[in-house]
């Protein structure tokens, strides 16, 4: 499998996580007190989460781009890196945590829709000319 094809599913799953993390975290301090020490809502999180993100993103994106030159992909996933980096700069003190919440969970959102565009163009021979691999 292709380096940018495994970046794009990677970028794909940790902003899914990112997603998830964001909606199901409350929800589980509520039920489950006791989740609370696990340290799941911390900043810490969405700060390692970016980090994981930011690369590979980059990667995927910029590669898969280069081959099928459909940069308004490119232009969404940096749009949602942007509002993922917004999310963790600003943080919950500057724009609450409903404005946290907001940016993370658009931001995933761009992110995951670039990546899986950048994947699906990336696996479909759009016509001879195409230089993307035709295999999953």
């Amino acid at each position: 499998m292709k380096l940018q094809l495994m970046m794009d599913k990677f970028a794909i799953g940790l902003s899914a996580m990112c997603a998830i993390h964001c909606l199901a975290v409350p929800v589980l301090l509520v039920l489950l007190p006791s989740a609370a020490a696990l340290g799941l809502g911390n900043e810490q999180f969405h700060f390692w989460m970016l980090a994981a993100v930011l690369p590979s993103s980059l990667l995927a994106l910029f590669v898969g781009c280069k081959k099928h030159k459909r940069y308004q992909l490119f232009i969404l996933g940096i749009v949602g890196l942007a509002l993922l980096l917004s999310a963790v700069v600003l943080g919950e003190n500057i724009i609450g945590e409903a404005g946290e919440k907001v940016l993370t969970l658009l931001g995933s959102l761009f992110v995951i829709a670039g990546h899986w565009l950048n994947f699906r163009l990336c696996n479909k021979k759009v016509d001879e000319h195409c230089p993307c691999p035709n295999e999953q």
